[in-house]
C-alpha cells in the first residue's frame, strides 16, 4: 500500500479558499509570503498537525490541533489570439475578468508526487472553538523540508504491505517538527524530523517513532533560534 492523505474537514478548506480568493485583503505577513507568486495559490493536499501534551506524553494521545495545507502555484491564465483592436483588447479584458476556473480537487485518499514541484507556499488552520480558522501562510526551508520529507516518504512506503496517514508533529522543546507516518499499529510509527532538526538528530534520518521520542526525552531543551513552521 502507500501514504493515505485524509480528507479535513470541509470548514477548514473553506477556510484556506476564503483567505486566498481574488479581491480577499491578505494580511500583511502573507502578502509578503506570496511577494513573488503570479496569482493566489490554491491547496494541493492538507496534512494534519497534532500536538504533544503534558509532561509525559504517549504519541497515540496526540491531538489534532489543525491542518497545514500545503498551497500550489496557480494555473496562468489561458492566453487567446491577440487583436491589434481596442475594441477586442476590452472584449478580451472583460472576458478574463469572468473567466472563473473550476477549483481543482484536494488530493485525498492515495498520495502522489504530483505537484509537489509546484508547491509554493503553506496555509495553516487552526481548529478553533466555533470551528476551524485560517491563522497565517508560511514559507521558506521548513516547508522545503516537509516537501523532501513527504518525497522520502513515498519512496519508503509506495512498495510496502503497510498503510500509512503522513501527519505533523510539531516539538515545541526542541523547536523542531517532524512527519509522522501514522501506521496501524503504534510499533509501526515513523518519524522523519524535518530541517532544522533537533540537536543530535540528522533531519529526515527516518526512525521508529518511539526511539526518536525516547531521545528526545533525554535530550536538554533547545534554546530558540529561530521561528519554523
Amino acid at each position: 500500500m502507500t501514504l493515505h492523505l485524509s480528507q479535513p474537514p470541509a470548514g477548514a478548506l473553506n477556510a484556506v479558499r476564503s483567505a486566498l480568493a481574488p479581491g480577499a485583503a491578505l494580511p500583511p505577513s502573507a502578502a509578503a509570503v506570496l511577494r513573488h507568486s503570479a496569482g493566489r495559490p490554491e491547496p494541493l493536499l492538507a496534512l494534519p498537525v497534532h500536538a504533544l501534551r503534558g509532561p509525559a506524553p504517549r504519541l497515540a494521545e496526540a491531538e489534532c490541533t489543525g491542518w497545514r495545507f500545503l498551497l500550489r502555484a496557480a494555473r496562468p491564465a489561458a492566453a487567446g489570439p491577440h487583436c491589434p483592436h481596442e475594441s477586442c483588447d476590452a472584449a478580451g479584458a472583460a472576458g478574463a475578468a469572468a473567466d472563473v476556473r473550476p477549483e481543482r480537487p484536494l488530493m485525498t485518499g492515495e498520495f502522489t508526487e504530483d505537484g509537489l514541484e509546484q508547491v509554493v507556499a503553506a496555509a495553516e488552520v487552526a481548529a478553533g472553538a466555533d470551528g476551524p480558522v485560517f491563522s497565517h501562510l508560511s514559507a521558506g526551508p521548513f516547508l522545503d523540508s516537509t516537501v523532501r520529507a513527504l518525497r522520502q516518504a513515498w519512496q519508503l512506503v509506495h512498495l510496502s504491505p503497510a498503510r500509512y496517514e503522513p501527519r505533523l508533529l510539531p516539538l515545541p522543546e526542541h523547536y523542531a517538527s517532524a512527519l509522522w507516518l501514522h501506521g496501524e499499529l503504534p510499533a509501526e510509527d515513523l518519524l522523519i524530523p524535518l530541517a532544522p532538526a533537533p540537536l543530535g538528530v540528522a533531519a529526515h534520518q527516518v526512525l521508529p517513532a518511539a526511539e526518536l521520542l525516547a531521545r528526545l526525552a533525554n535530550a536538554p531543551a533547545a534554546r530558540p533560534t529561530a521561528l519554523i513552521g
